[in-house]
């Protein structure tokens, strides 16, 4: 069996879509070519309508990948489209329909598209899940996730509170496989060269927070840490789109008195600049209330600039506290106590060596081998 040649149907976010997820897919349909399978992505004409997305745009304007076949066919909020692609599949009777599951909201969608899938009795459908429990609550939540859950024979999941999350839901095979290395931003650039490019002083050091700005990451957490931080010579660099209220976090600024602290690029960062925000920061803050993993702590390992994240869902993980960062308590207090400790002496030097030997373990062919492993358990 594993040297099938094997047909392979993704269904999830890709181009145009924007941010991590998109970039996973397409990642891992990249490493399944070049072990010679055949590989379709089937993404969204309509991934979110406009009302539940918080942000400024879905999508890019970039031309599409030419190494890649991405067929736009799904549209979450259309069951004609859910039977048309589920049908679709059916005939082409992939070996593995690879799904990537994050939200209980693309749940109808996709449980509708993966039972049409697998009724031609040879198809398995597999998904690489993020969350079970969503971060954010709904009073649907329990139901769309048993219909979904309930259409998969098999998952590969990135932390341990997934995997106990899961069981809850179905016994199917599962297996463990950290959230990869994400690499397709490119290497670090000389920091004068990246701070020039962001427009920031050259001769100031800084913690950054990264990524959309979402309530339950605690960026509230690490303003009130940073009040009682304070060093000359350190600003706090916030890089992200607000997803939640801006307002709110700009008078939280203003009432702890750090206007003058933190420098707020307030919008989704493109691709192609994220290796200077890396470059320019001397450690990464991932303050979050709620988490099951993160996709900026393996943008962290990509570039080796320290983090420090706090002890929730499977954060502390991913990352070895006292060794490429910090795992702190989910608290004002917790997240100072780190800032001061990471801070000190040469341990951002120490923790970004560190950071070369411990992002070996994080690759995309062993999370496609998983993936594979579950469809092998299947079929033989």
């Amino acid at each position: 069996m594993a040297d099938k040649r094997l047909k392979i149907a993704i269904v999830g976010p890709a181009h145009p879509y924007r941010g991590g997820l998109a970039s996973i897919m397409e990642t891992m349909a990249r490493e399944y070519q070049s072990r010679g399978y055949e590989v379709h992505i089937l993404t969204f004409t309509l991934q979110y309508p406009s009302f539940l997305f918080p942000g400024k745009s879905q999508t890019v304007d970039t031309p599409p990948p030419a190494d890649l076949d991405i067929r736009r066919r799904v549209s979450t909020i259309n069951p004609l489209s859910w039977w048309s692609v589920g049908r679709e599949l059916c005939k082409m009777r992939p070996d593995i329909v690879l799904m990537k599951y994050w939200t209980p909201f693309m749940a109808p969608c996709f449980g509708t598209i993966a039972r049409l899938a697998r009724k031609n009795k040879h198809t398995k459908v597999i998904c690489q899940i993020d969350n079970v429990e969503p971060h954010e609550h709904h009073i649907t939540d329990k139901p769309f996730n048993r219909y979904y859950l309930g259409s998969v024979d098999g998952f590969v999941y990135m932390s341990e509170q997934v995997h106990e999350e899961l069981k809850a839901y179905t016994s199917v095979p599962m297996r463990f496989s950290p959230h990869p290395m994400f690499e397709h931003f490119g290497s670090r650039v000389e920091r004068g060269e990246a701070c020039a490019k962001l427009g920031i002083d050259p001769t100031q050091r800084y913690a950054m927070f990264f990524g959309l700005i979402r309530d339950y990451k605690g960026l509230d957490t690490l303003l009130d840490a940073w009040s009682e931080f304070r060093r000359k010579g350190i600003k706090l660099l916030i890089a992200g789109e607000f997803y939640a209220s801006r307002e709110k976090y700009i008078a939280h600024i203003e009432r702890l008195g750090l206007k003058d602290e933190v420098i707020l690029h307030d919008f989704f960062v493109p691709d192609s600049d994220v290796r200077y925000y890396f470059s320019a920061a001397d450690c990464v803050v991932l303050p979050y209330k709620t988490a099951t993993q993160s996709g900026v702590t393996q943008i962290c390992y990509n570039f080796c600039t320290p983090v420090i994240v706090t002890r929730v869902g499977g954060l502390a993980e991913i990352v070895p506290d006292g060794k490429v960062g910090y795992v702190c308590d989910p608290t004002a207090e917790g997240v100072r106590d780190a800032l001061e400790r990471i801070f000190e002496g040469d341990r951002i030097a120490e923790f970004a060596n560190n950071m070369t030997e411990e992002r070996k373990r994080f690759s995309w062919s062993a999370m496609c081998d998983e993936i594979e492993a579950v469809y092998r358990s299947l079929v033989e």
